[in-house]
């Protein structure tokens, strides 16, 4: 089973962003992928709307995208799934036609996601793909790199959803309840549509009606106005056009799966019930009077929460107590190196928004 490796400054994967203008082009050179083998490369003004040469083309009439293993919209698609149906090299083999790919199977065993390689023996789940999902779901992310699985690292591409390098097809399977969110580039950055403004005032469109749209007809666009002026957010392009063109990613919403919730509620447990008992203990100890925080190392050391050796942590232990002191449930935000944290004062825990990973905290006094 495929696994995401772990290490101490939580880059157990290497992600890339992307937030600049692509080309949309396709690399057609492993199309061998599949069980035929074409002489030419499929007609892009097919799978740009229309091609005027019709059925004398010479090149392929079928989807790019399915060819190369990773079209997203499967039974659904407007586009020729048929093999048979373009253009075969005369040494192609004769047998039947392919059917259509069919959509992906839906989770059905209380898993809201999963993530799966294949190498051509059959799907394999990959181990820890919280990782995965938790990049994907960000609009920024174009690709990441995961690392000690059964092939060695392994680096997908989100846009293309497929892996890079490697004969090995990815895909990402859910229980047909996620929320798809919507965004656009804006002044380089990814904005969501409907998302507020700074005066509080929500956009003109929602995800939800950009989904819907999408999902009724995955080769359509969605039009909106604001004012006078008109958009267009074309699907197959992946573009939002009006008086710029701008690129338009649609990200699934982040959900902690079941598993993960029990484990994490297992590990505040463990963590409360150690708290109590540290508790207990220190009223039998002379102790000082300065409250001090503290989080636990890898090795099982106690640290005090502070910038130190460049760390740039954005709260020292006197914040901590500030806040705790207002309220001993509550919970606080800090980062540490562009890291963005959550200190769970009633669990007694940190966790890594990012990767969810926790690590135990406490209050002495020294």
């Amino acid at each position: 089973m495929a696994s995401v490796g772990q290490s101490d400054e939580e880059d157990y994967s290497e992600s890339e962003s992307d937030v600049s203008e692509e080309s949309d082009s396709e690399d057609f050179s492993d199309l061998e992928a599949g069980c035929q083998v074409y002489a030419k490369e499929p007609c892009k003004y097919y799978n740009g709307g229309g091609c005027r040469d019709g059925s004398s083309c010479s090149y392929l009439h079928i989807c790019k995208y399915y060819l190369n293993g990773n079209c997203h919209y499967g039974s659904s698609c407007k586009l020729n799934h048929n093999k048979n149906g373009g253009r075969r090299s005369s040494g192609a083999s004769s047998r039947a036609s392919d059917q259509s790919t069919s959509s992906s199977p839906k989770l059905t065993d209380g898993r809201y996601f999963q993530w799966q390689l294949n190498d051509g023996s059959g799907w394999t789940d990959i181990d820890n793909d919280h990782v995965l999902e938790a990049q994907y779901s960000l609009p920024h992310t174009k690709s990441i790199k995961i690392y000690n699985t059964p092939y060695g690292a392994v680096s997908v591409d989100f846009k293309r959803m497929r892996v890079q390098g490697k004969r090995l097809k990815v895909r990402r399977l859910d229980d047909g309840n996620t929320v798809w969110l919507w965004y656009c580039t804006l002044r380089r950055k990814w904005m969501k549509y409907g998302a507020k403004d700074s005066k509080g005032n929500p956009g003109p469109v929602n995800c939800s009606d950009i989904e819907k749209k999408f999902q009724s007809n995955p080769t359509s666009s969605f039009t909106f106005s604001i004012g006078a002026q008109t958009y267009e957010i074309r699907f197959r392009e992946m573009r939002q056009v009006g008086k710029k063109k701008r690129k338009v990613t649609r990200r699934p919403e982040y959900r902690q799966q079941q598993q993960q919730q029990q484990q994490q509620q297992q590990q505040q447990q463990q963590a409360a019930a150690g708290v109590f008992q540290a508790a207990s203990v220190l009223q039998n100890m002379a102790v000082g009077s300065k409250p001090v925080w503290q989080f636990e190392g890898d090795s099982g050391r106690w640290h005090e929460f502070k910038d130190r050796h460049g760390n740039e942590c954005t709260v020292t232990s006197d914040d901590m107590e500030r806040k705790y002191q207002q309220n001993p449930r509550d919970s606080m935000i800090f980062k540490v190196k562009g890291h963005s944290y959550k200190l769970d004062f009633g669990a007694m825990i940190q966790t890594n928004l990012k990767t969810q990973r926790t690590r135990r905290i406490r209050r002495v006094l020294v």
